[in-house]
């Protein structure tokens, strides 16, 4: 997609940190937003720095009947929706020892479920429109190899985008995975937003510091919209030099698998 002027995009967790700089971002190039975010006080506030062409929804990307909502109001002020960021995202600070089910519940249900909703509700209408679009699922870092059941969340994505890239391959709709790096953002106290019936809420240190460290948004969100018009498929953002030996890992990691698949191959049987 190299022209935006006028172009439709819905970013969910677009109240806070990556999802807000996407909003604005999109907004710069002439794009009409929806914010969609749990929180619509502070969606509401960024659609206000996105203009006049922004409209703010509350929504709880867990719930599919929450998402076709937010895909109907979309439609209904715009009439189409061309760029589809599924962004809204939680963190649970916690090993496998440590989680109880409703960590995972929470996460799975954010992260996952989130990312699958947007992409039931909205790709048959975009693909019903029968114009150029693009889906962007965030996924992480942390889909590379980090511990913890957040990574986990995170490689799904990564999966799951993988996958719809492949099927919607030569359609007018691309795909991308974001892969950001520590970015400056709210993620890290996302257990302000834990419903009640999710188990308890933890309290880390690092939550002082949310939207304190990190790459700034903005230039993610720039890497974002450079994606829709390379079509890229991978993009990365906030990986500091020398701080990950991705290469190395994930070089072993293939050799070992391709090693494993070897080994289980089974001969041809008279």
């Amino acid at each position: 997609m190299d022209d935006l002027e006028n172009r439709v995009a819905v970013v969910t967790g677009g109240g806070s940190g990556i999802g807000r700089a996407l909003v604005l971002e999109f907004a710069a190039a002439g794009m009409r937003t929806v914010v969609a975010d749990i929180e619509l006080e502070k969606a509401t506030e960024v659609a206000a720095e996105a203009g006049v062409d922004s409209i703010a929804v509350e929504v709880d990307v867990s719930d599919h009947a929450s998402m076709t909502a937010l895909a109907d109001s979309a439609y209904e002020r715009f009439g189409a929706v061309h760029v589809l960021c599924n962004n809204a995202g939680v963190l649970v600070f916690k090993g496998f020892a440590d989680a109880i089910i409703e960590d995972w519940q929470w996460l799975y249900g954010v992260n996952v479920m989130g990312t699958i909703n947007g992409v039931t509700t909205f790709l048959p209408r975009m693909q019903a429109n029968g114009e150029p679009g693009h889906i962007v699922n965030t996924s992480s870092i942390a889909a590379l190899g980090a511990t913890g059941i957040y990574g986990t969340s995170k490689a799904a994505i990564l999966s799951l985008t993988d996958a719809l890239a492949d099927e919607l391959a030569g359609s007018p709709i691309g795909v991308s995975a974001l892969l950001p790096g520590m970015v400056k953002s709210q993620i890290v106290a996302a257990e302000r937003n834990r419903p009640s019936d999710m188990g308890r809420r933890t309290e880390d240190p690092t939550q002082e510091f949310a939207g304190l460290v990190g790459l700034d948004p903005a230039l993610c969100a720039r890497r974002v919209r450079e994606a829709l018009g390379t079509g890229e498929r991978y993009v990365f953002a906030g990986i500091p030099e020398g701080a990950f030996d991705l290469e190395t890992a994930h070089t072993r990691r293939f050799t070992e698998l391709m090693a494993a698949i070897d080994a289980g191959v089974v001969p041809d049987q008279p």
